[in-house]
């Protein structure tokens, strides 16, 4: 089990970081008491291994944060658990403006300042701080990067596989195109197998389909031309940080070309180790 402890300044990003954790296959867990570290921790132990990557948020909002963490580490080391501790921070200047913006107070600012509060904190994260694994000072750094870094820190580099999540999805243009698509590729262009009688009622998942739409030179070129420009921009996006990209890919009505289409670029991307998942969303409209 990876259990991952998320603490730090507050403003600094640990719900962002917490979001990145959880698109990864995390359970996670916001704000829990600290009190409830090592009870929470035992429950995970005994999940009968349904829970094997946790993650949670604690910090000063648990008002006895400062008083209880050491004990609590304590308890995570009698269990064997191997803990780890990623600690984020950012300038004093950073942290205030970004108050200002969200027009939210301190949790430890009381009916004083920002800056009153903050100063508070930082005294009291001190040693959880320097008990951190990983430090990630996001003063100057967007959050597509703060996601990158969590990636690089906490994906399983043991599987093998790509860090983003593929969604590969054919569509009928007549449909609409879905609203959560990344990259759209119209196939409108290539010859229909709807104007074949015997083929006309099959979909592209049809081996007579498939042959049908793939016979074609304009096919072959298209095809080639879309796995070479998904296999150059699939690591730009995992550099970005990017953890799920959906293609869609549409014909007139989403049975035929853009099923042939979609099917193959999935097993492609499937045999390039990418973790890969097929959607045909109006093949039996």
């Amino acid at each position: 089990m990876r259990f991952i402890i998320v603490t730090g300044i507050s403003g600094s990003g640990k719900s962002q970081a917490m979001h990145c954790l959880e698109d990864m296959g995390y359970y996670c867990v916001d704000n829990l008491p600290v009190a409830l570290l090592s009870k929470f921790a035992e429950l995970c132990l005994n999940s009968g291994g349904k829970l094997t990557n946790v993650a949670f948020v604690t910090d000063s909002r648990s008002g006895d944060f400062f008083d209880l963490i050491e004990a609590q580490l304590e308890e995570l080391k009698k269990m064997n658990i191997k803990y780890e501790i990623l600690f984020l921070d950012a300038n004093d200047a950073t942290i205030i403006k970004r108050y200002k913006e969200t027009r939210r107070s301190h949790p430890l600012s009381g009916k004083g300042s920002v800056s009153v509060g903050l100063a508070k904190e930082r005294e009291g994260m001190q040693l959880i701080r320097s008990k951190a694994n990983y430090v990630i000072d996001t003063s100057d750094m967007r959050t597509n990067i703060l996601r990158q870094h969590i990636t690089n820190l906490f994906a399983d580099a043991g599987s093998g596989q790509h860090r983003i999540s593929v969604e590969v999805t054919s569509f009928g243009f007549k449909h609409g195109i879905p609203p959560e698509s990344d990259l759209v590729f119209d196939l409108r262009c290539l010859p229909n197998p709807f104007y074949i009688e015997e083929l006309k009622h099959k979909t592209g998942l049809n081996e007579d389909v498939r042959d049908y739409v793939f016979q074609y030179d304009q096919t072959q070129k298209f095809c080639s031309m879309l796995y070479e420009m998904i296999s150059f921009l699939l690591p730009l996006y995992i550099e970005e940080g990017k953890i799920r990209l959906v293609i869609a890919i549409g014909c007139t009505g989403g049975h035929h070309r853009s099923v042939c289409v979609a099917d193959w670029l999935y097993h492609k991307l499937e045999e390039d180790g990418y973790q890969t998942v097929s959607v045909h969303r109006d093949i039996y409209k």
